[in-house]
Formats: structure tokens, sequence, C-alpha cells
């Protein structure tokens, strides 16, 4: 791997840039601009991605660790309501990341082509998807919210208090999936910065109506756990709306036209077709984690409400990463469209770099102060020790995270959206699943044994993935 990296590119090497042109290109990162990415220095054009893409999901990041806060007042109990309904979500957020990376391989493929406006027919065929799956999941999440959180093991007050809660957030999932399509497609063409403000304005909202709807406050209701899902539909629906107006209004590499908005079968099918490696890799890493939440729901709850925050403080730090990870897609996915497979090679070792170096200062926040951070959202000493004890081990390996995300996107900026399905398959399904029920409810080990055989799985995946990565098969990928 060392022999590898060494023939790239030495875009590490390169003087840094002074004060003033830092600046101005964080200015323009924020802003946004022209810039074509496949001419310009790959350094530049890592930055003026990777900045408004970080800054997108550090909010994203944020509404998650503040929204847990305000529901952890409530007890474990509506922790464990969150966490019990995320594992739906979890679907629900495979199938929308699916289709965010087929759009975003097919319009990044369309703009490094210089081919606008089938970049434009490619983004409307990909939300008219999204529209068709989420109605008939929304409608199964309102009916039947009671059985599903029944058949997690959820207790008295979740099956009493928390119901609400899942039919608000399943039932309203068609905002989740446009939020993440319509982003996919502004990172695909490079207007990071539109999906940077819409998220940015989607979250702000909902951190603010959060404490609002679920405690009450002059005219409004105490509304408790339902709250923080009608706060979490509001913000991401005017979001949506955001999304919608910047898109037909146009950005400066992407611009759907009226005459656009009609179902082009042909394209539609084609992102379909993309679309399953990507649904298929979210759909084998997600279920795991129902299966793992419902082991630990046979626990206690405490060790679904310990899981929870961990998973909420993981989402945190893994979202900057998922940034820069989807900066790569980009410059992968345009990169290949300009005939230009070295530039895009090089680009995903010069983000995994930046990647590891952050990933190493989380693994030594989480090691050192993993109590502290656990202790923010509960204190309840058993829930405190189990999120504690996750953030521990997660630390020994946190920095490959950082490989495995750059890597699994570059395969996914390529259009290759199977090759990370198959290796989910292998890693989630066959391994991580069956080691962590024998260590954790076989061999009695408990959430320790879970947690340990999260931590073997996908190292390994990881490890795994960035050496598939070198064998090159991905240049190869047509979209």
């Amino acid at each position: 791997m060392t022999d590898i990296i060494e023939t790239q590119p030495a875009v590490a090497a390169l003087p840094p840039p002074p004060p003033s042109s830092l600046w101005q290109g964080l200015r323009d990162a924020v802003r946004g601009t022209e810039a074509d990415y496949t001419a310009i220095p790959l350094r530049r054009a890592i930055l003026l991605l990777g900045v408004p893409m970080v800054l997108e999901l550090a909010m994203e990041s944020l509404f998650a660790v503040v929204d847990i806060f305000f529901v952890g007042k409530l007890g474990a109990s509506a922790v464990a309501t969150v966490g019990l309904t995320e594992t739906f979500l979890f679907l629900l957020y495979a199938v929308a990341m699916g289709l965010g990376m087929a759009v975003t391989a097919a319009v990044a493929r369309r703009v490094g082509e210089k081919r606008p406006d089938q970049a434009g027919v490619a983004a409307v065929q990909a939300i008219l998807v999204g529209l068709m799956l989420s109605l008939p999941l929304g409608v199964m999440g309102i009916v039947y919210a009671r059985e599903l959180l029944a058949l997690m093991g959820a207790d008295d007050w979740v099956l009493t208090h928390g119901v609400a809660y899942t039919q608000w957030m399943l039932g309203s999932n068609l905002v989740i999936v446009w939020l993440f399509i319509i982003n996919a497609i502004f990172r695909g063409a490079g207007d990071a910065a539109i999906a940077m403000r819409v998220l940015w304005v989607a979250n702000g909202l909902n951190i603010v109506l959060d404490p609002l709807l679920i405690f009450g406050g002059g005219p409004v209701p105490a509304m408790g756990i339902e709250g923080a899902a009608i706060a979490t539909v509001i913000g991401r629906g005017v979001g949506v709306l955001l999304a919608l107006y910047w898109l037909l209004r146009g950005g400066q590499h992407i611009q759907v036209r009226w005459a656009q908005l009609r179902l082009d079968l042909s394209v539609a099918l084609s992102i379909v077709r993309t679309s399953l490696g990507g649904i298929g890799q979210m759909v084998v890493g997600m279920t795991s984690w129902i299966f793992l939440m419902r082991i630990l729901a046979s626990i206690s709850s405490e060790a679904v409400a310990g899981a929870t925050i961990t998973i909420r403080l993981m989402m945190f730090t893994l979202m900057p990463a998922w940034g820069m990870s989807n900066a790569a897609a980009t410059l992968v996915g345009q990169s290949l469209g300009a005939g230009q497979p070295d530039r895009a090679e090089a680009s995903v070792w010069a983000v995994g770099r930046y990647n590891m170096v952050f990933m190493v200062g989380v693994s030594l926040l989480f090691f050192c102060f993993n109590e502290a951070l656990i202790g923010l959202f509960s204190d309840d000493p058993g829930v405190v020790a189990v999120g504690a004890e996750w953030l521990r081990i997660l630390s020994y390996s946190y920095f490959v995270y950082g490989w495995w995300m750059v890597a699994t996107q570059a395969f996914n900026g390529a259009g290759d959206t199977v090759t990370p399905t198959k290796i989910n398959l292998v890693f989630f399904w066959l391994i991580q699943i069956p080691l962590c029920y024998v260590l954790a409810l076989l061999l009695q080990g408990g959430s320790t044994g879970v947690f340990w055989g999260v931590f073997v799985s996908e190292t390994a995946v990881g490890l795994f993935t960035l050496w598939l990565f070198t064998r090159g098969s991905w240049k190869h990928r047509q979209v």
C-alpha cells in the first residue's frame, strides 16, 4: 500500500498556498464558484468541494447530537424510542443514499463530459423515483408503527408514548428522501455550497424547534417525544422546498428546466439500475444495525439507550469525514467523465490522508473522554457505562473508518455501486451479525460482546475495501 501511495502525484508535497490565497479559497468554497473541477489544481478542487461538504454534514451531525441531548431529558425509554425508530429509518436512509449515490455518479459524469442538459434530466428522474419509492413506505410507517416497535422489543413506555414519534418520522419520509437526493444532485454537479446552505437551514430550524416543541413554551404546549419528530419534519420540509427552489433557479453547474419535469423512462431505469447497488450496500450495512439493536434490546433499555447516544456521537464525528469522502466521489466522477483516471485516483489518496488525520484526532478524544461525552446526554449510570465502553472500543481503530469511507465513495463516484455491496454483504451479514450474536448472547458477553464484534468486522471491512480500491477496476466503469 505504501508503494502505491508513493506513486501518486505528490498532492500533499505541494507548498501551502499563501494566507490570502487560502482565505480566498475558503470564501469561494462557501459562496460557490463556476470552477471546472477537472481543470483547476487538485488541491484547490478538494478545497472548493470539501469545505462546503464538511460544513454541510457537520450541521447534520450537530443536529443529531442536539436532538438526542433534548430527548435524553425525557429518560432512557425516550432515547430508546429514537434508537428503535432509527433502525427502520436506516432502511429509508439506505434507499435515499443509494439513489443519491446513483444520481451523484450520473450527474458528475455528465458534468465532466460537459453535458449539463443531461445532468438536469438525470436529476429530475432521481427525484421522481424517490417519490414513487417513499409513498408506500410512509403508509406502512403510519399504519404499523406500534407493531414495528413491538417487533424490535420495545418496552411498555415506548409502546405507549413513542408510537406517535415513529408515525411522524416514518410517515413523512418523503422529505428525508428528497433532501438526500437533491443535495446529492448538487454535490455531483459541483454545487456543494448550495447543498451546504440547504442543510444548514433545515437543521438550524430543527435545532431551534426541538426544545420548544418537546418542552413547550408560551402558547406552544409540551409535546414530549412527539415534538422532536414534528420539529424534524418541519425543518427538513423547509429544506426540501429551498432545495427545489435552487434546483429550478439554477446553480453554477446545474439547472433543471421546467421542460425537463417529466418521466424519462430510459434515464430513470438507468438510475434505478445503478442505485440498486448503492441501495444494496446501504441496506446490507444498515440492516445489520437492526439486528444489533435487537440484540441490545434483549439485554436492556439502558444498552439500547447507551448505544443510541454512541451512534449519535459517531454521526457527529463521521459526518464531516463523509463530507470529505463525498468530495472524492464528485472528483472521481467528473475526472472519469473528462477522461482523467489518474486525477481521479490521486484525488482519493489526497482526501484519504486528510480524513485519516482527522479521525486519529477523534480517536484520541473518544479514548480519553468517553465517560464525559456520554455523560453530557444522560445521567443514568447504566447508560453512561454502555456508551463509554463502546466509544473506548471504537477509538482503537476509528481512523480506519476514514479510509474506508473514501475508498467506498470512490467506487460509488465511479458508478461501481455493486462492489461495495458485495463487500458489505460478506463483512456485515456473514461476519458481523453472527459474531455479535455469539459474543453477546451465546458467550454471555452482553453489550460488550456486540461492541467487540463491531470492532472486528468493521476494521476488517475498512482494510479490505482500501485494498480492493488499489486494484483499479473502478476506473473502467461506464455510467
